[in-house]
């Protein structure tokens, strides 16, 4: 045999070997994906589910976006053509789901259409590094529908740790960040971790009653579809040909979209600029960790309307009682709610007007936002058309706080979903309900009063929380405030909580005319909340001051210690004690 024949049959060895320790290694990597495979749990209202990315290239024109608009490339993209643009150079390519656009549900509506024929599919990734384990989950989603993120295509992850073969940690991504907990703080059935998926934005939470507090007010359940690992089909990332693209995934129409959050993502290989591909470690150890006192918290407030309804109906029965105990002793008048005496133009009458009107004023303010600040983006790159939302505090909603981010555009940096108007609203309903059988102005007027200060409150505790970001001002670094223009942002809203609008210039290396328009103040809900608060508080004043009478009690069935025996001391006395 030649040099050159052994050569040949030498080379051929060695790829067959290579071959072989290849599919081995694939199948232990797939064998330890299925043992961690997770159970995936979905809202019922949910539109997209896992889906393996041929439905998006099959629906989809590839284009590269220049400053003259989209340029296509290739109306019929496939997996071959995507993997050669894999360089920088490309990052402006884009893949564009010619089903429908990010304003209307065309790609949602098709999708569904095609989900029996799709079915489900995950892609796992397997990293060994010594004694450490990262198994990764990466889902693939055909439309991302949130409240303030929406764009075509998805990508999430969720991966699990081992240290020496045993599980340790979990990690799950969600919106920009995510979330870390050990192993014996994830829901699970034997070795297989239980996700539960937001709806529409498809991150990733550790329980079913999650997403109430955090960056974003995403809703979670599991009352709706459940996909066991069985259900979906689950492939090796790294096997896949379409891997490194380094485009975006969905519609990219320029910086005003990336602006608001209306493009597509980056892939797994390169979505946070690389480090959940690169880093894993890296990337789960920078996430919050998870807390069983916050998972406390955060079932409260899942099942916070609930508790509220049967604490509401507690407090009906026993005011019930009381007002049947009232009626028994003393009667509760003609007009059963002593709101509505109204006989001429007197104190007390127009008190009870008053305090009607505060009512049906406040009823309007929960539906609207009470206090919001915007901003306007005039820097190069990542500017704005108009006013964005940054702090939103409304009375359905509860508090979102929101971030420029110059890679995604508009994102929830953080929510408290506390259904706030739920309060002021019953609130409102036990004021009426508490004037039931009330015979004097004076005790009517100091339940007036109480409810006017309770109800002005909320607003004046809104106020003093932004006066307080004047002091907000002592926590960030002279550079800091110096690019962002954070103090004087924080400087121009408390020293007038009301409202306003001002220009803020910025200090931007290479832009001469960076700057920031700020707009902030009591939205339409927070004004009429606090008028209606200073109207009832007026009502009561006036109330307390006609010292009226509306009608006269069942004396026969007022008790003898409260008869005085001198008739000259009777209308003296008598108010004040049957109070």
């Amino acid at each position: 045999m030649n040099h050159k024949a052994l050569f040949i049959t030498s080379f051929l060895v060695f790829a067959m070997l290579l071959g072989c320790c290849t599919a081995i290694v694939d199948a232990a990597d797939a064998d330890l994906a299925q043992q961690y495979a997770p159970i995936l749990y979905f809202v019922n209202e949910e539109t997209t589910y896992p889906v393996d990315v041929s439905y998006h290239l099959d629906n989809s024109y590839l284009y590269n976006y220049s400053d003259d608009g989209p340029i296509l490339i290739t109306s019929v993209p496939t997996v071959e053509a995507l993997s050669q643009y894999s360089t920088d150079e490309y990052q402006d390519y884009f893949l564009d789901n010619q089903k429908g656009t990010i304003n209307d549900n065309g790609v949602i509506t098709h999708y569904q259409s095609q989900m029996d024929v799709l079915g489900y599919t995950v892609y796992s990734r397997v990293i060994i590094t010594g004694g450490t384990t990262v198994i990764q989950y990466w889902f693939f989603y055909a439309f991302n529908k949130g409240p303030l993120n929406i764009h075509e295509g998805d990508w999430e992850m969720v991966q699990v740790i081992l240290s020496n073969a045993e599980p340790i940690a979990v990690m799950y991504s969600q919106h920009l960040g995510g979330q870390k907990a050990t192993w014996e703080q994830v829901d699970r059935e034997g070795d297989h971790i239980k996700v539960y998926v937001a709806q529409g934005t498809h991150a990733n939470y550790l329980r079913s009653y999650s997403g109430q507090i955090g960056a974003a007010s995403d809703i979670v359940g599991d009352n709706g579809l459940v996909l066991q690992p069985n259900d979906y089909t689950l492939e090796l990332l790294e096997s896949q040909d379409w891997l490194n693209f380094t485009g975006r995934w969905g519609a990219y129409g320029g910086i005003e979209d990336e602006a608001r959050g209306k493009v597509g993502p980056f892939g797994p290989k390169y979505r946070e600029e690389g480090k959940m591909w690169n880093g894993p470690l890296a990337w789960g150890n920078e996430l919050s960790q998870a807390d069983n006192n916050m998972f406390l918290l955060e079932w409260f407030l899942y099942n916070f309307v609930t508790l509220f309804i049967i604490f509401t109906a507690i407090s009906i029965i026993i005011s019930a009682l009381f007002i049947y105990r009232r009626y028994k002793k003393y009667g509760l008048g003609p007009r059963i709610f002593s709101i509505l005496y109204v006989d001429g133009l007197n104190l007390k009458s127009i008190g009870n007007i008053l305090c009607i009107v505060g009512i049906i004023i406040a009823i309007f303010g929960l539906f609207n936002t009470w206090y919001g600040i915007a901003m306007d983006v005039n820097v190069s790159g990542h500017e704005t058309t108009e006013f964005v939302d940054m702090i939103v505090i409304d009375g359905l909603s509860g508090i979102r706080v929101n971030l420029l981010d110059p890679d995604v555009g508009l994102v929830q940096l953080g929510s408290l979903s506390l259904p706030l108007s739920l309060l002021v609203g019953i609130g409102l309903v036990f004021l009426i309900i508490s004037t039931i059988g009330i015979a004097k102005s004076k005790k009517l007027g100091k339940k007036y009063i109480y409810r006017g200060i309770r109800l002005a409150v909320y607003i004046i505790v809104i106020l003093i929380g932004i006066v307080s970001l004047g002091f907000l001002g002592d926590t960030i670094s002279p550079d800091q405030a110096q690019d962002t223009g954070a103090l004087e942002i924080f400087d121009a809203i408390s020293s007038n909580p009301f409202g306003g609008t001002t220009t803020i210039p910025l200090q931007i290396e290479g832009q001469e005319s960076a700057s920031l328009g700020l707009q902030w103040g009591l939205g339409l809900g927070g004004q009429l909340l606090l008028v209606a608060g200073l109207i009832i508080i007026i009502a009561g004043v006036m109330e307390f001051s006609a010292r009226a009478t509306f009608f006269e009690e069942k004396q026969d069935f007022i008790p003898q210690k409260y008869r005085p025996e001198k008739p000259k001391s009777e209308n003296k006395n008598s108010e004040d004690e049957l109070e």
